[in-house]
């Protein structure tokens, strides 16, 4: 269990901070681009939370758990340390949970526009910034090692946030729909 005593350290005060392993890095090293990107979807979701309810808010409050793991994931370079790691089973909970809602929405016939629901609208913008973080570790995982989950948990997370808020918006009833050429 993490205890944290003091929370300022002074150690980031000339724009470095330390990596899970120790290491001194800029605060603009891509790895921390990539945990730091990932913190704020997990803070995008945090507003989210307040607009939903039941299995909706349970899953949420999986996924930002999920998202503290994958920021110790990212955050630890040291491949086979004996690091915090993403499973699969993480993942295979994702994949469950697209199903079963997805399974009660109608197909798809545009794009959708974010917004809808407050739930519905919060969730597409933590989706678009799990979409940079999954950029970000993609970039970083060309330079340097990477649990190849992260990567993937990032893929179906975008997925799981985009079918949530369908289904928050009743059940894609409050959908915003894509006129392609509508303001021309």
């Amino acid at each position: 269990m993490v205890r944290l005593t003091k929370i300022y350290t002074r150690g980031g005060d000339n724009g470095e901070t330390s990596l899970g392993d120790g290491t001194r890095v800029a605060k603009h090293d891509p790895r921390v681009a990539a945990y730091g990107t990932v913190d704020e979807a997990n803070a995008a979701l945090g507003i989210a939370r307040l607009h939903a309810e039941g299995e909706a808010d349970a899953m949420l409050g999986r996924i930002q758990n999920d998202l503290f793991d994958l920021g110790a994931d990212l955050c630890n370079p040291q491949q086979e340390a004996p690091a915090l790691r993403l499973a699969q089973t993480q993942i295979d909970r994702l994949e469950r949970e697209i199903d079963a809602m997805n399974a009660k929405l109608e197909p798809l016939e545009s794009f959708i526009l974010p917004g809808g629901t407050p739930a519905a609208a919060q969730l597409h913008l933590a989706r678009a910034i799990v979409r940079r973080a999954e950029r970000l570790s993609t970039a970083l995982a060309v330079r340097e090692p990477l649990n190849p989950l992260a990567v993937t948990y990032l893929n179906r997370l975008s997925d799981h946030l985009f079918v949530l808020g369908r289904q928050l918006n009743d059940n894609g009833a409050r959908d915003v729909l894509w006129t392609p050429g509508a303001n021309r």
